[in-house]
Protein backbone atom coordinates (compact mmCIF):
# COMPACT_ATOMS: atom_id res chain seq x y z
CA UNK A 1 0.00 0.00 0.00
CA UNK A 2 1.60 3.56 -0.98
CA UNK A 3 1.29 6.53 1.10
CA UNK A 4 -0.93 8.25 -1.23
CA UNK A 5 -3.73 5.46 -0.60
CA UNK A 6 -3.21 5.70 3.27
CA UNK A 7 -3.60 9.37 3.18
CA UNK A 8 -6.67 9.17 1.16
CA UNK A 9 -8.17 6.36 3.19
CA UNK A 10 -7.75 8.23 5.83
CA UNK A 11 -9.16 11.63 4.25
CA UNK A 12 -12.37 9.09 3.02
CA UNK A 13 -12.74 7.94 6.76
CA UNK A 14 -12.39 11.50 8.13
CA UNK A 15 -15.19 12.21 5.55
CA UNK A 16 -17.23 9.47 7.10
CA UNK A 17 -16.50 10.76 10.61
CA UNK A 18 -17.60 14.36 9.44
CA UNK A 19 -20.91 12.99 8.08
CA UNK A 20 -21.83 11.10 11.08
CA UNK A 21 -20.99 14.23 13.05
CA UNK A 22 -23.46 16.42 11.03
CA UNK A 23 -25.72 13.39 10.86
CA UNK A 24 -26.04 13.39 14.91
CA UNK A 25 -26.33 16.93 14.88
CA UNK A 26 -29.63 17.37 12.48
CA UNK A 27 -30.63 14.13 14.37
CA UNK A 28 -30.85 16.13 17.77
CA UNK A 29 -29.20 13.92 19.83
CA UNK A 30 -27.34 13.97 23.60
CA UNK A 31 -24.65 16.70 23.83
CA UNK A 32 -22.78 14.52 25.00
CA UNK A 33 -22.91 11.56 22.30
CA UNK A 34 -22.69 14.37 19.91
CA UNK A 35 -19.62 15.87 21.78
CA UNK A 36 -17.66 12.26 21.79
CA UNK A 37 -18.27 12.64 18.25
CA UNK A 38 -16.54 15.91 17.65
CA UNK A 39 -13.55 15.01 19.67
CA UNK A 40 -12.78 11.89 17.50
CA UNK A 41 -13.08 13.87 14.34
CA UNK A 42 -11.26 16.80 16.03
CA UNK A 43 -8.64 13.99 17.45
CA UNK A 44 -7.96 12.70 14.05
CA UNK A 45 -7.05 15.78 12.38
CA UNK A 46 -4.70 16.48 15.06
CA UNK A 47 -3.19 12.95 13.96
CA UNK A 48 -3.14 13.68 10.64
CA UNK A 49 -1.70 17.32 11.09
CA UNK A 50 0.88 16.33 13.61
CA UNK A 51 2.25 13.36 11.41
CA UNK A 52 2.16 15.31 7.87
CA UNK A 53 -0.25 13.42 6.27
CA UNK A 54 -2.40 16.92 5.59
CA UNK A 55 -1.60 20.10 5.52
CA UNK A 56 -4.49 22.95 7.65
CA UNK A 57 -6.03 24.15 4.48
CA UNK A 58 -6.56 20.56 3.07
CA UNK A 59 -8.33 19.44 6.29
CA UNK A 60 -10.15 22.73 5.98
CA UNK A 61 -11.53 22.55 2.59
CA UNK A 62 -12.77 19.13 3.68
CA UNK A 63 -14.57 20.22 6.22
CA UNK A 64 -16.04 23.16 4.59
CA UNK A 65 -17.28 20.46 1.43
CA UNK A 66 -18.82 18.20 3.64
CA UNK A 67 -20.16 20.40 5.88
CA UNK A 68 -21.95 22.10 2.42
CA UNK A 69 -23.19 18.76 1.71
CA UNK A 70 -24.61 18.55 4.93
CA UNK A 71 -26.08 21.73 5.35
CA UNK A 72 -26.13 23.39 2.02
CA UNK A 73 -24.19 26.50 1.59
CA UNK A 74 -22.67 28.92 3.88
CA UNK A 75 -23.89 31.79 2.29
CA UNK A 76 -26.12 32.71 -0.36
CA UNK A 77 -26.65 35.41 -2.91
CA UNK A 78 -29.97 37.60 -1.72
CA UNK A 79 -31.29 39.87 -4.06
CA UNK A 80 -33.53 42.89 -2.78
CA UNK A 81 -36.16 45.36 -4.36
CA UNK A 82 -35.04 48.65 -3.72
CA UNK A 83 -36.74 50.39 -0.81
CA UNK A 84 -39.05 54.06 -1.24
CA UNK A 85 -36.36 56.25 0.37
CA UNK A 86 -33.51 54.57 -2.38
CA UNK A 87 -35.81 54.91 -4.80
CA UNK A 88 -36.88 58.59 -4.30
CA UNK A 89 -32.82 59.74 -3.27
Amino acid sequence: MSSTQSKNEMLENLRLMLRDVFRLRTDGVAYARLARAHGYVDGYMRLMLEAGIADKNELLSLVADERRVADGPATALLTSEPDAATVAA
